[in-house]
């Protein structure tokens, strides 16, 4: 694997982890609003900073996407 994949499924069981979600919830959450795109996209920001600020991030990511939905 790559190191942005490698990132991805950092932050998708980091996320796991902080939500106290399954693997196939984070999974399906994520696909929805599209987070792994965000996290692609925005790697070289997110990859340099701690798990907390990463979770937190994707939380208000999915907030706005879900508000928008």
């Amino acid at each position: 694997m790559d190191e942005k994949t490698n990132f991805i499924v950092y932050c998708i069981e980091e996320y796991k982890a902080a939500k106290g979600l399954n693997g196939k919830r984070v999974i399906e959450l994520f696909n929805r609003c599209r987070v792994i795109d965000y996290i692609r996209d925005y790697y070289e920001a997110l990859h340099t900073t701690g798990k907390q600020y990463i979770v937190d991030d994707i939380s208000m990511y999915i907030e706005a996407r879900e508000f928008s939905m």
